[in-house]
């Protein structure tokens, strides 16, 4: 055998391991995609629901709210199940848990069984095709592009985002909200050939590593614990998702509520949401560049500016404000992201990131929780939606305060 045949050998498994780890971001970044667009199509649902059953705005929100803060309770039990079993038995646990929530909500008429099914029973299948399962596995395989590889699988959020508001709200108009859960039941079939994809043990090798990972101290949840940073990354968590939540799940009924025809404001609100895919991906890259906090900070700045502009809208007849809302909420929709959870990987890495990352993002699902109850609450209270958007840009400015902090690294 020579040298270079050895050689040879050693970079084809080289490019192998690449191609390999590209694919496994692939398939998961798809099935994100898929489980993401069920969930925030809840949006359009909610619309119906106000309808059919007269329920206010805080009472239909109360199903949304009660889905982020058990995503962000039952993440620690999804974390450390990914850590045990993998990301494909997960995606396939989770595929089936939607499907049955999709399917039962189809023949739901009363306020609890829509908590219940949407608040747990979705919620849950959803959180087992998300960040908590796929972040470990990404990050293991792209270490010195950590923060790209992990801005590509977070844009998946913001397609999903982007696709559920216009094709909810035609599958409802088409067929009816009933039918519409039926149709969204059967498309998780899809997730069976994206499973098949990744790989049966979670300890592939990593591409693009350079050698970095050799020297790198893997962390428990108790030592993780036992820092500031811990727990000022939970509360970046929950400030930003109370900033996001604050708008985005009452965007179309502010919108409609204006006196834009819904399916107009939802294609806007769609366009807007599609620009996600770029700002998550160009702030994930930005991370890698210029630091996790400075890429964080800018998108925090577009979203303040993107919610400012809705403060101004007023008639149905001030379109290039709401596109300005809509373009700038949107390109900078878990913008931050990348750049909070790679810092995540980067403080506390090893193979408990899973069940520490789960623990952190407790504080996603409470502000999510508690922005999206605040401001229906809010307009019932009001009647519009203007003082929910001023305290979404305050609880921005704090959040990017708290992740500014974080540039310090962790002292063993």
């Amino acid at each position: 055998m020579t040298a270079n045949s050895a050689e040879e050998r050693d970079a084809a498994r080289v490019r192998d391991g690449i191609r390999r780890a590209w694919l496994i971001l692939g398939a998961s970044f798809l099935a994100f995609t898929l489980s993401a667009s069920v969930m925030h199509a809840y949006t359009v649902f909610l619309l119906a629901f106000t309808a059919e059953f007269g329920w206010s705005r805080a009472e239909a929100s109360i199903a949304y709210s009660v889905g982020q803060v058990v995503s962000g309770a039952s993440s620690p039990l999804v974390g450390g199940m990914a850590d045990r079993l993998g990301a494909r038995r997960m995606m396939l646990l989770g595929g089936g848990l939607l499907a049955f929530g999709l399917v039962l909500s189809a023949f739901a008429d009363a306020l609890w069984q829509v908590v219940v099914l949407y608040g747990v029973v979705m919620t849950l299948g959803a959180n087992c095709i998300g960040m908590v399962v796929f972040v470990p596995l990404i990050s293991r395989l792209f270490v010195a592009r950590r923060g790209t590889a992990i801005a590509v699988l977070q844009s998946a959020n913001g397609l999903g985002r982007a696709i559920s508001a216009p094709a909810a709200q035609l599958l409802v108009s088409g067929i009816g909200w009933r039918g519409a859960y039926l149709a969204m039941a059967g498309g998780l079939a899809l997730l069976l050939p994206l499973a098949a994809q990744l790989p049966r043990r979670e300890r592939e090798p990593p591409a693009n590593s350079g050698g970095a990972a050799a020297s790198v101290r893997e962390w428990a949840l108790a030592e993780a614990a036992r820092t500031w940073q811990f727990w000022v990354l939970g509360l970046v968590y929950m400030l930003t998702s109370i900033g996001s939540f604050l708008v985005s799940l009452h965007q179309l009924a502010f919108a409609v509520g204006v006196g834009f025809d819904p399916l107009y404001a939802a294609s806007v609100l769609g366009m807007g949401a599609f620009l996600a895919l770029p700002g998550v991906i160009v702030t994930g890259a930005l991370s890698d560049r210029i630091g996790r906090e400075a890429a964080a900070v800018l998108t925090y700045f577009i979203s303040m500016i993107g919610v400012a502009f809705a403060l101004f809208i007023d008639s149905p007849s001030q379109h290039w404000l709401f596109w300005l809302h809509a373009c700038l909420f949107g390109v900078s929709w878990g913008a931050r992201g990348p750049a909070i959870t790679a810092k995540t990987a980067d403080l506390f890495p090893g193979p408990r990131l899973g069940t520490i990352l789960g623990v952190i993002t407790i504080g996603s699902g409470l502000g999510a929780g508690l922005g999206s109850w605040a401001a229906g609450l809010l307009f019932d209270l009001t009647g519009d939606y203007r003082l929910g958007f001023w305290l979404s840009i305050a609880a921005y400015g704090l959040g990017s305060v708290a992740f500014w902090t974080l540039r310090r690294p962790v002292r063993h």
